[in-house]
């Protein structure tokens, strides 16, 4: 049976925002402008429901919310709640039929934010799913693309308020190239509301429940910070993850390239792994992870460096020489490690020639 409607309050956000960084991968954007703009909305009164999406009728039209571009430049070129807004406005008029909720793009980071600050401006309830069940750089590598959904049309607004209709797509592959050279001309940022999915779909084809699991995990690290235990420790036993390294950071290459943040952070060993080295390659997200220069995890197993003392997720674009990390890993939804699935979003898909094979047991999947 589904469950009630859940009203988010400000708390409710506040721990979204930790775990939905962590979920983020590296990317996904960092939440923390999108969550004062949300403390703004809610102190005005405005509040979203969550909603089970076990509870939607079948032919429910719901739009698919985020933003799209590299995390370094939506540091300072902000699409806001009122331009996500404005993507929806866009594809109801096109489509001449109204949403009944909106869902998240992707759970991760800032772009896990988009959904609710959208919700609170045109009063829809937003769904607890999401199309990634975590952070992933292209358009083509979602559940949607998985399940073989269509893949138009999607809207797009910058914050100077020009604005793109992508009418047809023959497939996502192709609907990742239109759109992403769109938005590297737009200044690689943009907002976009993906092509809407009706409810069946949305029970059949996303990843169930990731919301309540970011505002989760969120809760667990707050927790421990307040009895000044390890959160850390308590994200990785909370949610049957693995420590991997602990380290600091000594050397950083990132750059933006076509529409996404490229690059490679090399850790040297701390405490049990003090002599030992850790590398990770990131598109955005990080995607492979080598130890001592053999891999040792790679997508799509969720990699997540977190800040050692405080449990705070670092993004690909925040990391910095110095800082002292944990990287630990997180089990992947099913859908991402199907056959299919590893097409889409496994290490190949990323111009590596690896096979992917689960840093888990399948006790802990």
């Amino acid at each position: 049976m589904p469950a009630a409607p859940l009203r988010i309050t400000a708390d409710h956000l506040e721990s979204f925002a930790i775990g939905a960084w962590i979920l983020g991968t590296g990317g996904g954007g960092d939440p923390y402008f999108s969550l004062l703009e949300a403390r703004k909305h809610w102190a005005e009164g405005k509040s979203v429901e969550l909603i089970d999406p076990l509870s939607l009728a079948d032919d429910d039209l719901i739009a698919c919310v985020g933003q799209m571009g590299a995390p370094i430049v939506m540091q300072e070129r902000l699409c806001d709640g009122p331009v996500i807004a404005a993507t929806i406005a866009m594809m109801e008029k096109h489509l001449g039929r109204k949403f009944k909720a909106i869902m998240l793009w992707e759970v991760g980071g800032n772009n896990g934010f988009q959904a609710f600050l959208a919700g609170a401006l045109l009063g829809l309830p937003v769904v607890d799913c999401d199309a990634m069940g975590r952070a992933f750089p292209q358009a083509d590598m979602t559940t949607f693309a998985i399940s073989d959904f269509s893949a138009a049309p999607w809207t797009m607004v910058d914050p100077r308020g020009n604005s793109v209709v992508f009418t047809e797509a023959i497939d996502w592959s192709w609907m990742e190239r239109m759109t992403r050279r769109v938005c590297t001309v737009l200044g690689s940022v943009a907002a976009t509301c993906k092509v809407p999915r009706l409810g069946h779909e949305v029970k059949s084809g996303t990843c169930l429940y990731t919301a309540s699991k970011a505002m989760r995990i969120g809760r667990t690290v707050q927790a421990a910070r307040k009895v000044h235990a390890d959160p850390v420790a308590a994200v990785v036993e909370a949610e049957n993850g693995l420590l991997l390294f602990q380290g600091k950071v000594t050397d950083v290459m990132r750059r933006t390239t076509e529409g996404w943040l490229r690059g490679t952070v090399q850790l040297d060993g701390l405490d049990a792994n003090r002599g030992e080295g850790f590398r990770l390659d990131f598109q955005n997200e990080w995607s492979i992870g080598w130890q001592n220069d053999e891999v040792k995890v790679t997508v799509p197993d969720l990699i997540c460096v977190l800040d050692t003392d405080s449990g705070e997720a670092i993004g690909t674009e925040t990391i910095r020489y110095g800082q002292r990390v944990t990287v630990i890993a997180l089990p992947a939804p099913a859908i991402l490690m199907s056959p299919k699935g590893l097409k889409h979003v496994g290490p190949r898909a990323f111009g590596y020639d690896l096979d992917f094979k689960s840093i888990f047991p399948e006790t802990l999947r």
